[in-house]
């Protein structure tokens, strides 16, 4: 019986463990199945905003900004192909296969992504080095017997490969955070420089003129001497067709902001111009009429796909990345922008991956490095493009020109793709108007930016980046080193302290001051920092307060001074004259000694007849640390040597390393700090009654008003 009964409990506890496991396993599962979708949702950010795709009310925004972008995206890429001196076909790859993959792993719903203007000029520039229009060729494994297009397609499509691995491998790491150390002013700098070279290698197109790729420091320079010496070379008709494009182009595309509001869609005056161009071309035969040249065609279809060259990526890895840098930098900044307008967040380390991915996947297919351009995905967004299927429908679109119709644009002169790539750059080149504000609202920010755009514009836009960096991070070390310090002073009836030289009427009790620093304290300005609190050297002080107690003890001695009840009297006859011992001057660095003397001196009163101290009219010396987010041991020491007295309102990391680095002694105690100013001022007043009030009338300083510190104070 006992045996059974034991069964049937041993049974029943088995069956609620079982219980208990079972119940508990749907938590699990479902804690698995919530982390796999976050990781999907991660990597294929399209699986979250297709959830909540309105299709009745977006897919039909969606296809008209589709074929409108999609149109613009053929013009672009066939104008930028130039740019990189490739054939212009391959333009049309760079506006397709990267599009594909960003769809689904890109989280920006509005940007338009393709050929970039200066990502194309940075590749052109590679191309031309390592595959000149004349002169000797580098010597690459793989590029034997290829034509020179060929060579430049190969080298163009194993850069743009790198470019992907380096975004990718960015992105895996999180380290998405870079791009933030490329300022606005910086890339503003950088993007117009970038234009005054487009501008330049597109002249050999709208003169006519023949004009070969040279690439490296002052390659701008070169370049405008042999336009300027062969100018009388000039083709008439490519500078007449050019002229007209950009004009009618500029007038319409002003309109399309003017009207903006009033107009369903941009006038796509680009596409509208290039048509006609074409037509015209191909009616009157400008090719064999007028010598124009003519965009090169190959065959209408892709390619199948080819693996990047590796001996390439040795030669070019320092010019891959910055260009992987840029690319992610104006493609993330313009993203950014319409994800704070349409609400709707974006991730930096996923863009990396999108992109990323997407060069790879493009560069297998022999296109060349995309990112953004501004002016298409603003087509993009003002057509009411709601996500990426805009995109992928522009795709479509370029695939349906690639496959079908692409042979209608063999009569394109490359004087209207010149054209149209100086008209767009206007945004650009207009940034210039941006030196005087930068030079009235902050100096060191229009020193960036001259600093950026003049280094890129004569050493080229790989060196100039570098350049424009290093004079960043310059003017950052300057500031930090250098900051603006301050003394503030109390707001009447009020807890609020302000910079003295702000206000007019400001009150600063006597003997007191507030010293702010705005900025770390640590081993390269904790000097400075030293020289602007004390303002004078104290050394020297001490040594004058020593030397005067050796004149005034030997005066005393030979009775030529005499103690009264008034002060110090002089009972010689002639003039006396302060001691000019110097020796033992070890003795001058030593504390003040009065103990030998019949009472302790004022150094702030009148001290006996030719005995001159500079006076120090300072009792108590308040330190705001509020703004400083962090010390390091040389500020420690630094701080230590000032004598700190009381400190105020310490921050925690702050307490925690004063702490730790056993900054705390029988003199620097933590009872020193206070939470506030007032509380500090409070202190101060307590010990030190201000007489500069009580001779004023104007009564006591209010509680709610103040805070301070004594002696000398710290707020953290």
């Amino acid at each position: 019986m006992s045996l059974k009964r034991a069964t049937i409990s041993s049974s029943v506890g088995f069956i609620w463990k079982c219980r208990l496991v079972y119940s508990g396993a749907p938590d699990v599962l479902s804690d698995q199945s919530a982390t796999s979708k976050s990781i999907a949702l991660s990597l294929l950010p399209v699986i979250g905003w297709l959830k909540i795709y309105q299709i009745k009310e977006w897919l039909l925004s969606d296809i008209v900004s589709g074929v409108s972008t999609g149109l613009v995206a053929v013009l672009q890429g066939l104008a930028y192909c130039l740019l990189a001196s490739l054939p212009a076909w391959y333009g049309l790859f760079s506006a397709f296969f990267p599009v594909i993959m960003y769809f689904f792993l890109g989280t920006s719903r509005h940007i338009s992504v393709g050929p970039f203007p200066v990502l194309c000029l940075m590749i052109g520039s590679v191309v031309t080095k390592l595959v000149p229009d004349e002169g000797a060729h580098v010597n690459i494994t793989g590029l034997e017997g290829l034509s020179i297009d060929d060579q430049r397609v190969l080298i163009a499509s194993s850069v743009t490969f790198l470019v992907g691995i380096m975004q990718l491998v960015m992105g895996v790491l999180q380290v998405g955070f870079v791009v933030m150390y490329l300022s606005d002013t910086l890339v503003s700098g950088f993007t117009t420089a970038a234009a005054v070279h487009i501008v330049v290698s597109q002249l050999k197109f709208v003169l006519g003129l023949q004009v070969p790729g040279i690439s490296g420091p002052l390659s701008i320079i070169y370049t405008l001497e042999i336009i300027f010496n062969k100018i009388t070379s000039t083709n008439v008709c490519d500078v007449v067709i050019s002229l007209v494009i950009m004009v009618v182009v500029f007038i319409v595309k002003e309109l399309n902001d003017r009207y903006k509001s009033k107009l369903p869609v941009p006038i796509p005056i680009e596409v509208i111009m290039t048509v006609i161009a074409c037509g015209v071309s191909y009616a009157f035969d400008f090719k064999t009429t007028y010598g124009i040249e003519v965009i090169v065609l190959y065959n209408f279809s892709y390619e199948p796909p080819v693996a990047p060259n590796l001996q390439i990526f040795q030669q070019t890895a320092l010019d891959a990345f910055p260009m992987a840098i840029v690319g992610f930098a104006v493609a993330f900044s313009v993203a950014k922008v319409y994800s704070v307008k349409y609400d709707y967040t974006i991730d930096g380390n996923q863009e990396l991956i999108a992109f990323g991915v997407s060069n790879i996947f493009g560069a297998s297919f022999k296109s060349f490095a995309a990112s953004t351009a501004l002016s298409r995905s603003a087509v993009q967004e003002s057509t009411g493009g709601k996500t990426q299927i805009a995109g992928l429908i522009s795709a479509v679109m370029v695939m349906i020109v690639t496959l079908a119709i692409g042979y209608l644009l063999e009569p394109l002169p490359k004087s209207v793709l010149g054209a149209v790539v100086i008209v767009n750059l206007k945004g650009m080149l207009m940034q210039v108007r941006d030196v005087p504000y930068l030079w009235r609202r902050d100096k060191p920010d229009c020193v960036v930016w001259l600093g950026t755009c003049i280094a890129s514009i004569l050493l080229g836009l790989d060196l100039g980046l570098a350049v424009g960096l290093g004079v960043e991070l310059l003017s950052i070390v300057l500031r930090v080193q250098f900051p603006r310090c301050s003394v503030l002073a109390n707001i009447k009836g009020t807890d609020i302290y302000r910079d003295r030289k702000d206000y007019l009427k400001i009150y600063e009790p006597e003997g007191v001051k507030i010293f702010r620093i705005p900025s770390p304290i640590f081993f390269a300005n904790i000097e400075f920092f030293r020289s602007k609190l004390v303002g004078f050297n104290p050394l020297r002080i001490l040594r004058k307060r020593n030397k005067a107690l050796r004149t005034i003890r030997k005066l005393l001695k030979k009775g030529d001074l005499q103690w009264t009840s008034k002060g110090f009297l002089n009972t010689s006859c002639g003039p006396i004259r302060e001691s000019e011992d110097d020796s033992n001057v070890e003795e001058l660095d030593l504390p003040t000694d009065f103990k030998d003397l019949p009472a302790r001196i004022d150094w702030n009163a009148e001290l006996p007849a030719n005995i001159v101290v500079p006076r120090v009219d300072l009792h108590s010396l308040i330190l705001d640390f509020a703004a400083v987010s962090f010390l390091d041991i040389s500020a420690l020491k630094g701080l230590k040597t000032v004598e700190l007295s009381p400190l105020s309102s310490p921050a925690a990391y702050i307490l925690e390393k004063l702490h730790h680095c056993c900054f705390f002694d029988d003199e620097v105690q933590p009872s020193m700090f206070f939470v506030t100013l007032h509380d500090a001022m409070l202190h101060i007043l307590e010990k030190h009654p201000d007489t500069s009030e009580k001779k004023s009338g104007s009564g006591k300083v209010k509680q709610m008003g103040l805070t301070i510190f004594t002696e000398l104070y710290l707020l953290i």
